[in-house]
């Protein structure tokens, strides 16, 4: 079907089945899809909508699958979560395996007390498991947009965290509120004990997950530096799961929603150039023609995953909710949704 032929359908599946149905939309999808999204936005905002969608039937999540995980986590009884390709997953989820986390929590266990001095957080870049793990070790989620809240969170609950998967995310952060690099050990799942002795695990406020975002591992500092040297007084603009060196560079660093919120507010004639996934970098630049706006890297940084959501897979979906049928559904086992339900609500219950 033509690109025309795909969204009249979709208009009119949409139009059929009214309230029961709502569908989610993260920033990073491509611009054809998202704009059937009822509800789009950021992974925070979105972890907000799914839990705040009690009277729709059917969530589809046009996103990665993770994020419906998510909304299954957060949905009422009764609802089903819909994913339009259940191969959209997450590179950076992957890398944070439940039973390497669960080795990593038994190794740190043989040196600290670490039910009364660890606070495991997972960012919501995670599998259902991982979330699960954290709530029933009494930690928590945490999205882009409120990690240094929840981190400041864990750290009062007790005096170290386990940051879990994002390396870059947790020591931006981290750093941000003034603890020091040095006393923060990254934990490397493929080694005894992350790679470390004894004395440096005891020691350590923050231990931080080898994770990385595929994306934004790709914005490099002389990105930032060419852009300074091609425009004299250009604002950088970086998303915190860029490396420390990029973020350090940058002018401003801060969540998907963040970034869209500096550059809508900023007035005509401001030039960023903006180290995230380049869909929306791109609809940045469509939506404010009088500012210029442009990727921090000269080769546009696609999330590939996200990319798998197409207007057919989408069409597909709706078509078959039409006939009934429910076309790739996401579930999570009840007791795990039950534990990570626990830490997505302390999270929620946090705030920004």
């Amino acid at each position: 079907m033509s690109t025309v032929e795909l969204e009249t359908l979709i208009r009119k599946a949409k139009t059929a089945l009214g309230p029961s149905l709502v569908i989610l939309g993260h920033h990073y999808q491509p611009d054809d899809v998202l704009q059937f999204a009822d509800l789009h936005g950021d992974s925070l905002k979105l972890a907000r909508d799914a839990a705040r969608s009690q009277e729709a039937q059917v969530i589809v999540f046009c996103g990665v699958h993770f994020m419906a995980e998510t909304a299954a986590i957060l949905a009422q009884p009764g609802q089903t979560v819909l994913l339009p390709d259940l191969k959209a997953g997450c590179p950076l989820a992957a890398m944070g395996d439940v039973a390497d986390v669960e080795q990593a929590w038994a190794q740190l266990g043989e040196v600290i007390d670490v039910e009364q001095e660890v606070t495991p957080i997972t960012y919501v870049n995670s599998t259902a498991d991982v979330k699960a793990f954290c709530g029933e070790h009494g930690g928590a989620v945490c999205t882009s947009s409120n990690a240094q809240a929840i981190l400041s969170w864990a750290l009062a609950q007790r005096p170290r965290v386990l940051f879990i998967p994002d390396q870059h995310l947790g020591r931006n952060t981290a750093k941000r509120m003034g603890i020091p690099v040095d006393e923060m050990l990254l934990w490397n799942p493929n080694r005894s004990f992350g790679g470390h002795e004894g004395q440096a695990l005891k020691t350590a406020r923050v231990f931080l997950w080898r994770g990385w975002c595929t994306v934004h591992q790709r914005f490099l500092p002389e990105h930032v530096t060419a852009w300074r040297e091609r425009m004299p007084g250009i604002r950088v603009i970086v998303h915190p799961e860029c490396s420390m060196e990029v973020v350090d560079l940058a002018d401003e660093s801060g969540s998907t929603a963040y970034i869209v919120r500096r550059v809508k507010e900023s007035p005509p004639g401001t030039q960023w150039a903006i180290g995230t996934e380049f869909n929306l970098v791109n609809r940045l630049k469509n939506e404010h023609p009088k500012k210029f706006v442009a990727s921090l890297s000269p080769e546009p940084s696609y999330c590939r995953t996200m990319n798998l959501i197409t207007l057919g897979k989408l069409a597909n979906v709706l078509v078959g909710l039409l006939r009934g049928e429910m076309v790739n559904p996401v579930a999570v086992p009840p007791q795990v949704a039950h534990l990570a339900r626990m830490a997505l609500e302390r999270m929620l219950e946090v705030g920004s």
